[in-house]
């Protein structure tokens, strides 16, 4: 790069011999005024652009000789930065390999002696970080043979503990960075640590000598690498037990932090040292003088090991003296609870006045712990434990037995159901408590409990929740127990059927309009919420009520227009758009013309409504009539999801920057990145998408206006890693907005655009889909991708290019390949020695969402089949190594339906093309006819009935055993229960065709006939119509096998005639219909009448009556 002479002359005085010019710009780089540091920040990455050699050179002077401390530090720092290969493509940060080879030795001589001779421990960690960062680039290509035997020394000077320990915080580094460059000094590095952590009489030594144990043990791939370190588990834990009983809860917090990352990543090698290991954490756990962060660390260890259920299933359950003692101390937890008058006096919900970080640790804790170790395990303990909370005299143990009850819901739901008498008596027992805040927490529990453990809850309690839920909202001495009733009527007309709401509207709604009119705000947005959710619930029901309970809602919406009753305005509008969605478009056309224009007149003020779904709702009530208000709308929708996430992002090992205590921040850890996210932020970006693809997919082409400037904001959204719901809602909205496209484009409502504009845009989406397919992490959206990504084929249609189609080919591939890895690693997890009938659940569930992700990639190539036909068997001809192995015995019923369904489309829509699969597909077919899956079955009937239509003489030697198989499914004595109808009737189907088009090969007299005597087919309403066309095509041309010698099924023709036409359009098309009526008539003026009477008299009366009615008509 051309750089002025000036600029030269200063270059020169910086890295000249000179080095306060250096110095002074480094400072300058630490500046608080951003003008100076900006200037400084371009000369320093001049100096590294055109002379790195003399840069690198000035900072390690300054590291080794300024007097400085500030100055050294960022040196260090600095030269990290240098010497840090990213990985990136473009690696300009990293200067050594644009160095010459005499500054590289200088430098790493440098960085040695200055680790020997800093006396400031800040400092030089700094340095050990820079010599891990380079390391951790030359070493594994032996760029720095000198570093390893220095650093053997260093931990062995039992004279110099400091070098000891930096020498242990670089092997720490280098064991997270490049820990297989090490594995050769297994044997070495194993005394090196035993002696560390027995030895040393420093702290610092034994604290960062555990922190690099569990970094190389967590980098070993082989287990047996593993059980070398065993030994050291003792004196691993040790390290904690001396720190705890010298008093320096600092250090033994670090060490928890420590064995809480091995037990998350490397929990089976705790397995044989459990017992030990997990009483010593519950001992500290309870131990009272010790401070709670220390306390809330051990509980931590263990919950996470509870968690690690991938790794080492099952483990904690075999320990259930240990779990009965944990649930103990996080039930103590729980009583560690004040009874604050702020409470009382709150005015909203949010307020937890009394809670301390005690209780809402416990609280996550017996959450989690319910989720990871399920039900079976959970509950017995937790029935003992609360069984002796309620009947305690303490309001405290009532309260903390409730707030525990709503906790485990989740994690116990499927045991807690078969105990629902049980569990909803414990509870309603204490709405008649006489402290506010155990009724509080009753309401809670009943709320919580009506969503984890609905619908049977409501199904079978509602006589006796829902009358307590309106007899609290009698409460007014307590407007917080009124409020948590009017929300827990909201949690449970959620799960509930207009049927069992029905009794109780009168009440309900009566009761919740007197609470709408109470002073206190908090109780008024309770109310709202709750009407918004029995409208919801009740539907058209909810019409009797729509006169007495909308003029409230108005005028509370005109009324609460200041900005303090911000969020009471915005539960009123959610309410009458729910009030409205309920009764329908006629009844609230005027009031909701009327809403929007209030909405109208909010917008741009500082009174915007803050949920997007009202307007949304209302949008659903007047379809195309809305569109007027998007105007209005979509801005600050837009603003919303083009929100960028609040993030703060700081080393995995410091304890600054992130406050873990902020529940609005969530935290994840990336590599040795903490990252903390802030989450209301992300909340309002995910539903922003959401409405965004809803009013897509609400007002279809009318929605055009808005493709233009939606598709740039969701289309990169599909890779937002910070919060799957984002996601979701981007992956949702592609479909919506190329239909959105190519309706306008149709309709001719696109502005001038055509055709080409649909192509534009489907070639932006599809790669961006694909390639997001290509990374995304969760199984759950990879099926929505795909999903998605078969709706866009079906949308663009023919006008995907070959390269397109050749990328989605190509991920099809890397799905198979990523669905089988997942399934051998399942495989591994069912046969740990710990894996038991709470695992086998889980692992059921997580099979069941692999098989949405092949039923998805089935459904895609079924689409790309029927658009592309004989075009796209080149890359089915490629796919098929990855399909023909999903028939084979040791698969799951599902692919192998799949694999016999992907078949099907083929022969299909390929026809003649299709014919040289048959070879290694038919045989499949043929076998699975009568497998035991039904599914399987239908797919394999199905596929006989295409093989016979298309498959001419290839097919006829096959016909014989088609024939036979298709008998065993036809003549099952079950065939024709319901979960068998869809195979009968497609066998069935495949008959007719084997009479059609093999008539030669078969014995027509006796086959015709039995198929006839199949007729007519109700359950496959598809083939239905098929089959219904072919009998009447049959019956016009007179064919003989199916009138039969004198025309003796003839009767049974008229009689299959009749009950097709009774179904009206159901089971044969207008056409089949109108031909079917033709015959009959046909049939009455050529038959004689006592042939006709006989016909006649073998149908039903209703039949004959319908029949008359039809034919006179």
């Amino acid at each position: 790069m051309a750089i002025d002479q000036q600029t030269q002359i200063q270059l020169s005085i910086l890295l000249g011999p000179d080095s306060s010019h250096f110095e002074t710009l480094i400072s300058h780089l630490m500046s608080s005024s951003n003008e100076q540091r900006s200037h400084a920040e371009s000369l320093f990455n001049l100096c590294k652009q055109t002379h790195p050699d003399s840069l690198a050179l000035k900072l390690v002077q300054s590291l080794d000789s300024s007097p400085n401390l500030e100055l050294r530090a960022m040196s260090a720092v600095l030269l990290r930065k240098q010497l840090t290969r990213t990985g990136d493509d473009d690696d300009s940060a990293f200067i050594y390999p644009r160095i010459a080879e005499s500054t590289r030795l200088t430098l790493k001589s440098v960085l040695i002696t200055s680790l020997q001779q800093e006396s400031t421990k800040s400092i030089a960690k700094k340095v050990c970080d820079t010599i891990s960062e380079l390391a951790s680039a030359i070493l594994p290509e032996n760029g720095w043979p000198e570093l390893l035997p220095f650093m053997f020394q260093c931990v062995v000077a039992a004279d110099n503990p400091n070098l000891q320990e930096y020498a242990l915080l670089i092997f720490s580094r280098l064991a997270q960075y490049i820990g297989e460059t090490l594995i050769p000094y297994l044997s070495t590095l194993h005394s090196v640590f035993s002696q560390s952590l027995r030895n040393s009489t420093s702290a610092d030594v034994r604290i960062t000598a555990l922190g690099a144990a569990i970094n190389f043990i967590q980098c070993l791939s082989k287990a047996s690498d593993r059980d070398m370190f065993q030994d050291l588990l003792p004196l691993m834990m040790q390290t904690l037990t001396e720190a705890l009983n010298s008093g320096q809860e600092v250090t033994a917090q670090e060490a928890l932090e420590l064995l809480i990352e091995l037990a998350g990543t490397e929990p089976r090698f705790l397995r044989r040292q459990i017992v030990e290991i997990v009483g010593s954490m519950l001992q500290i756990a309870e131990a009272e003088s010790l401070e709670e962060g220390t306390r809330h660390l051990a509980v931590e260890f263990v919950i996470t090991l509870a968690e690690a259920r991938e790794r080492a299933p099952g483990m904690i359950r075999k320990l259930p003296q240990f779990i009965t003692k944990l649930f103990s101390v996080l039930m103590n937890m729980l009583l560690d609870i004040e009874d604050d008058p702020a409470w009382h006096s709150a005015e909203n919900e949010d307020e937890d006045a009394g809670e301390t970080s005690n209780y809402g640790f416990g609280q996550e804790c017996l959450d989690r712990l319910a989720i990871s170790l399920g039900g079976n395990t959970i509950v017995p303990v937790a029935s003992e434990v609360f069984s002796g909370f309620f009947a305690a005299s303490e309001w405290q143990k009532h309260h903390a037995a409730l707030i525990a009850l709503a906790q485990i819901a989740e994690g116990c739901s499927k045991v807690m159901i078969k105990n629902l008498e049980q569990v909803v008596s414990m509870v309603l027992n204490s709405f008649q408590h006489p402290h506010p805040r155990v009724r509080w927490a009753a309401i809670n529990a009943i709320g919580q409990l009506s969503t984890d453990l609905g619908p049977v809850l409501q199904t079978k309690y509602h006589q006796s929740v829902l009358p307590a839920l309106v007899g609290a909202m009698d409460d007014f001495q307590n407007p917080r127990v009124q409020a948590h009733a009017a929300s827990a009527v909201l949690n449970f007309s959620e799960n509930c059927t207009p049927e069992i709401l029905t009794p109780y509207l009168d009440g309900v709604i009566s009761k919740l309009l007197v609470l709408l009119q109470n002073g206190k705000q908090m109780v008024q947005e309770g109310a709202l919420t709750a009407l918004a959710s029995v409208a919801d619930s009740s539907q058209e029901l909810f019409q009797k009520y729509y006169d007495a309970v909308m003029p409230y809602l108005k005028a509370i919406l005109v009324n609460a227009n200041d900005k303090a009753n911000r969020m009471l305005r915005a539960k009123s509008m959610e309410c009458i758009s729910l009030v409205g969605m309920a009764v329908g478009k006629e009844k609230f056309m005027d009031d909701a013309k009327q809403v929007m224009e209030v909405l109208m007149s909010l917008q741009g003020s500082q009174l915007e409504t803050d949920d997007p779904t009202t307007s949304y709702i209302l949008c659903k009530c007047l379809g195309k009539d809305f569109l007027p208000y998007m105007g209005v709308v979509m801005p600050p929708l837009l603003q919303s999801a083009q929100l960028k996430p609040d993030v703060i992002i700081s080393s995995a090992d410091s304890d600054a920057d992130i406050d873990d205590e902020d529940d609005s921040i969530e935290t994840i850890t990336l590599g040795d990145k903490r990252i903390g996210i802030k989450t209301s932020v992300l909340e309002e970006k995910a539903t922003a998408c959401n409405m965004l693809c809803c009013y897509a997919d609400e007002l279809k082409e009318g929605f055009f206006p808005w493709i233009d400037q939606v598709a740039p904001i969701l289309v990169p959204l599909l890779k937002f890693y910070f919060h799957e719901e984002v996601r979701k809602a981007a992956v949702s909205g592609m479909p919506e907005l190329l239909r959105s496209a190519k309706l306008a484009v149709e309709k001719g409502e696109s502005q001038g655009r055509n055709e080409s504009y649909i192509k534009h845009l489907s070639d932006y989406i599809i790669p961006a889909l694909l390639e997001a397919l290509h990374k995304e992490p969760e199984v759950e959206i990879c099926a929505s991708m795909l999903e998605s990504l078969n709706e866009c084929v079906q949308i663009s249609g023919p006008i995907l290019d070959e390269s397109q189609v050749r990328g989605i080919v190509e991920e099809t591939k890397h799905a198979v390949i990523a669905s089988s890895t997942r399934r051998s690693e399942r495989e591994e997890r069912a046969r740990a020695e710990d894996f038991d009938a709470e695992e086998s659940e889980i692992l059921k569930e997580e099979n069941e969402q692999e098989e949405e992700v092949f039923d998805q990639i089935g459904d895609l190539l079924g689409t790309l089949i029927k658009t592309f036909k004989t075009s796209f068997l080149p890359m089915f001809d490629e796919l098929s190594s990855y399909i023909t192995p999903m028939l084979g015995s040791d698969r799951t019923a599902e692919e192998r339906r799949i694999a016999i369904s992907i078949f099907d489309d083929v022969a299909e829509h390929c026809r003649e093309a299709a014919l040289k699969y048959y070879d290694t597909f038919v045989p499949f077919l043929l076998e699975a006819c009568n497998d035991e899956n039904v599914d399987i079955r239908q797919a394999a009937v199905y596929g006989i009935g295409v093989c016979a239509e298309f498959g001419g003489s290839v097919f006829r030697p096959l016909v014989g055993e088609a024939l036979s198989k298709l008998d065993v499914v036809i003549a099952h004595p079950n065939a024709q229960q319901s979960e068998n109808a869809m195979a009968y009737d497609n066998a069935v189907s495949a008959l007719g065709k084997i009479c059609q088009f093999h008539r030669d090969s078969i014995d027509a007299g006796r086959i015709v006939p039995a198929w006839l005597n199949c007729l007519p087919i109700k359950g496959d309403t598809v083939e239905a119509k098929i089959v219904h066309d072919q009998l009447c095509s049959m019956v016009e041309r007179s064919d003989p096998d199916l009138l039969g010698p004198n025309h003796q099924y003839l009767p049974k023709i008229v009689a299959v005639f009749a009950e097709v036409l009774c179904a009206g359009s159901t089971l044969a098309t207008e056409q089949t219909v109108s031909r079917m009526i033709n015959i009959l008539r046909q049939l009455q003026q050529t038959l004689s009448p006592s042939a006709l009477a006989s016909t006649w008299s073998s149908l039903q009366p209703q039949q004959q009556l319908a029949l008359q009615s039809i034919l006179s008509s």
